[in-house]
């Protein structure tokens, strides 16, 4: 398929809004060529999920998921298992609307379809996403594509324009343990008023910076809402190893779209041109590198 004209390119207001804010909403973005396909790619997931019982790899479920009435919550890593899902992660609207907002080329971390079902789909509640797979920087931004209609009752998300020039906070609960969300004495500080929930028609976008506080309220419509997110980064921004979800977020993750490959970053303020990527093939040693020996 040709992408080169599935997506509108943004204005500088729309670049300096996502700067300042932390977010962007993006009304009916897609083509309805790549709506279609993507709607037609999740439906057949959800038919595949009326084969298992419970959560695993591919699918994590909720606790009433049946065959008759399938309740996914999650579709894993969906650029992995299926072409259509990698197609437009990493060639097609969603890589070029990263690479328009990072300058390119850009590094793919990872991809998810969420779900959240009619009459009680499961609220997420208020977060930050870079606590779960630390970066060196904080240019990673997750780019969201609503596969159906969202209004106020089906639970869109709400964002706190701004938040993410704040704190980076604790995501854990009081006796230590990991909770993934913001605990309630910080949800009472926030300024509710201030929360913009972002509903929009089928194919829209939201974009939104990692550090940026956000959540959603449980579906109370009579539809389900599907939501296909994908994160990237700034290439010269890696995944911190050891930490997080880093490792175990696809076999597509540390993608480069849109050139190649620089292998440069910066630490504490000091920049160096790395080695480089040697994780798939093996490192070969100093003393090789150093006498230009191949194999």
């Amino acid at each position: 398929m040709q992408t080169a004209n599935s997506t509108r390119v943004l204005t500088d207001a729309d670049k300096s809004k996502y700067v300042e804010l932390g977010y962007l909403s993006l009304d009916s973005f897609l083509s309805e060529e790549w709506l279609s396909l993507l709607q037609t790619t999740a439906q057949e997931f959800v038919e595949l999920s009326r084969t298992v019982t419970g959560s695993g790899k591919l699918f994590d479920v909720e606790p009433n998921h049946t065959a008759d009435e399938p309740r996914i919550r999650r579709l894993n890593s969906p650029v992995d298992n299926h072409a259509v899902f990698e197609e437009f992660a990493l060639a097609g609207p969603a890589a070029q609307l990263a690479i328009e907002l990072l300058g390119s080329p850009v590094r793919f971390h990872h991809s998810k379809l969420n779900f959240k079902w009619a009459d009680g789909g499961e609220e997420v509640k208020w977060h930050q996403d870079i606590q779960f797979w630390p970066h060196t920087d904080f240019t990673p931004l997750t780019i969201g594509i609503y596969l159906d209609d969202v209004s106020q009752e089906m639970g869109p998300m709400g964002v706190l324009p701004g938040s993410h020039n704040g704190p980076l906070h604790d995501l854990y609960a009081t006796d230590g343990s990991w909770a993934g969300a913001l605990n309630d004495q910080v949800v009472e500080t926030l300024d509710m008023d201030k929360i913009k929930w972002l509903q929009g028609p089928a194919g829209s976008a939201t974009i939104h910076n990692c550090c940026l506080i956000h959540g959603s309220m449980p579906n109370t419509g009579d539809r389900t809402r599907p939501l296909l997110l994908q994160t990237y980064s700034a290439e010269g921004s890696y995944p911190i190893s050891g930490i997080g979800a880093n490792g175990v977020t696809g076999a597509k993750s540390g993608t480069i779209i849109g050139g190649s490959p620089r292998q440069t970053l910066e630490i504490g303020g000091r920049a160096m041109h790395g080695a480089p990527d040697w994780s798939r093939q093996g490192a070969p040693t100093i003393f090789g590198s150093q006498q230009k020996e191949t194999k």
